[in-house]
């Protein structure tokens, strides 16, 4: 359990001792002088993400590849690392890490708990580095085919 607590808390350590500021916090002075309150409010929104799987078989520190997103933050080609391997039962409960394609300090963090057999399940996103600072997320999974899968919910930034 203390591990789950602590990577999140060493990725933001980390980010802190790079010199970089959260342009989503309201009281980070990137914010631009004489920028309105209302540029720093919560974003928020239904969240619909595909992700294909091929590489998937069950096993801790296997991927999936977003293939379509809503939601700007969260890009095409983002990858889904499952630190879990699935249960001799068909079940999957795991800690996920969300890292969108190129360079930066931008990682999600979140769990998925799912059938593997129906493909049914949800996944939560709570916090993160750089743009994934305040994200929260719930979404359902449900099965597109394999190997691809849908994500369908609601997220929000906020603290």
């Amino acid at each position: 359990m203390m591990y789950r607590m602590a990577l999140p808390l060493v990725g933001l350590l980390a980010a802190a001792g790079c010199g970089g500021r959260d342009v989503t916090d309201p009281l980070s002075p990137a914010r631009a002088p004489g920028a309105s309150a209302s540029m720093s409010s919560a974003r928020s929104g239904d969240l619909n993400v595909e992700k294909e799987c091929h590489a998937y078989t069950g096993g801790a520190g296997e991927i999936c590849t977003i293939t379509k997103s809503n939601v700007k933050e969260i890009e095409v080609g983002s990858t889904i690392t499952y630190a879990q391997a699935a249960g001799s039962d068909g079940m999957l409960s795991t800690d996920i890490v969300l890292d969108p394609p190129g360079p930066g300090n931008n990682h999600a963090f979140g769990h998925c708990a799912l059938n593997l057999a129906t493909g049914i399940g949800v996944c939560t996103l709570s916090g993160g580095t750089g743009k994934f600072t305040w994200i929260h997320a719930r979404v359902d999974v449900s099965p597109l085919g394999w190997p691809n899968f849908a994500w369908d919910g609601e997220y929000s930034y906020e603290k």
